[in-house]
């Protein structure tokens, strides 16, 4: 990211000296780094509404009981973790806050499923099986619920900062699935360096799960996706006042003191809305002097014309390649995209960008954090598999935006 940022603020300087338009950049430079602070005040009223809600949840044990709904298929896609092993319930939480778009929750979890993980690891140093499909499924987890971008949304004025909800949904759920498959086929090409044991023998009252017990949330998660799928515009202006009621309701019927809880969860909110502004400053400083030079026009008008037969805006990949990087340099450029007055929130192209951003994930930053915590050097396929699951979300979120937005 060192090099990212010094590198779009010198193009646009560069650009700027040889065209002569030293003085609008700068007063884009100042304007910039100005628009940055009020647009983070801004969502902090949002964050903090989401946030406390979501604390209302996981205090009512809805983020136990979606974990408790995974552990079929988790059994699954894992065989060689044994049934009752610390590790399934680590990478269960993790995929269960994943599930309901708690970023912040899904670290933690994540970062203790890998130590556990580890402790099953016959080569230290060397990422197994296990824990290169766990990572890949973290870079491209199914998502109900992109709290950050329906808050940005919100935020700048969306008529229904909820849109992008359902082309999130589909595109995360296409990137998950190439995710599992590339990694179950990755791992015979780059195998461990030596013969791995054999898988420890269940215990004498486990039996496998049977598939039947996947298919109820397999068909309700069908279900969903065709409800949003039909009527995601309609249903969008319902889910925000939805999820208020719904969510504050679970917690009073679990015997949660909600307004405790959600006011520690908005506390957090506000702690993150405030985090995020030398981010928002960095990032909004950037892509300003890029523009305001005129440099991004000239990288993005050959990009723009070779997608144009597709109808695919140039932003989308810049957005996509910045994802993989940086969390929050993207959120900072998907921030500066929907100001922009020829963009918007509202737009195809609003909406695609924060579907991207809200159906992937930052794999560079998931593969060295996850794996350093464990001190695993040899990475394996694990990177090969997550950038194929950034590749195809980000396919299918055009397929899907372009189906679903008119």
């Amino acid at each position: 990211m060192n090099w990212v940022f010094f590198l779009l603020p010198a193009s646009a300087f560069v650009v700027a000296a040889l065209q002569g338009g030293m003085e609008p950049l700068t007063a884009a430079t100042l304007a910039a780094a100005e628009g940055a602070v009020p647009l983070a005040l801004g969502l902090v009223g949002v964050m903090s509404l989401f946030l406390g809600l979501m604390k209302v949840a996981e205090d009512g044990g809805l983020l136990a009981a979606t974990a408790r709904g995974l552990a079929p298929l988790a059994h699954r896609l894992f065989p060689e973790v044994p049934p009752g092993h610390p590790a399934m319930g680590a990478m269960l939480m993790n995929m269960a806050a994943n599930l309901l778009g708690l970023g912040n929750a899904a670290t933690p979890f994540g970062i203790r499923a890998m130590e556990h993980l580890d402790s099953l690891n016959p080569h230290k140093g060397t990422a197994t099986n296990a824990q290169v499909l766990f990572l890949a499924i973290n870079t491209a987890s199914v998502t109900i619920l992109p709290t950050s971008v329906v808050a940005l949304r919100a935020g700048l004025g969306s008529s229904n900062p909820a849109a992008v909800v359902a082309p999130t949904l589909i595109a995360t759920l296409v990137s998950t699935l190439v995710a599992i498959v590339s990694a179950r086929l990755l791992q015979r090409v780059v195998p461990p360096p030596l013969p791995a044991p054999l898988p420890a023998p269940l215990p004498p009252a486990t039996v496998p799960v049977p598939w039947w017990r996947i298919l109820p949330a397999v068909l309700g998660l069908a279900g969903l996706i065709a409800l949003l799928a039909l009527f995601g515009q309609s249903v969008g202006h319902w889910l925000v006042p939805a999820l208020v009621v719904g969510m504050l309701g679970f917690g009073l019927m679990r015997g949660v003191r909600i307004y405790d809880s959600f006011v520690e969860g908005a506390r957090e909110g506000f702690r993150v809305g405030v985090r995020i502004i030398p981010y928002l400053v960095a990032i909004l400083v950037a892509v300003g002097m890029l523009r305001a030079s005129g440099a991004m026009a000239m990288a993005l008008d050959p990009l723009a014309r070779l997608l144009q037969p597709l109808g695919v805006p140039a932003e989308a990949l810049a957005m996509a390649a910045l994802r993989s990087l940086s969390g929050s340099g993207s959120f900072g450029l998907l921030a500066a995209d929907l100001k922009d007055p020829a963009i918007g929130p509202d737009s195809f192209t609003g909406v695609l960008l924060g579907t991207i951003y809200g159906s992937s994930e930052t794999t560079f930053y998931v593969v060295a954090v996850y794996f350093g915590a464990v001190g695993i050097r040899r990475i394996r396929h694990a990177l090969a598999a997550g950038l194929l699951a950034d590749a195809a979300g980000l396919a299918a979120a055009i397929v899907a935006c372009r189906l679903m937005i008119p």
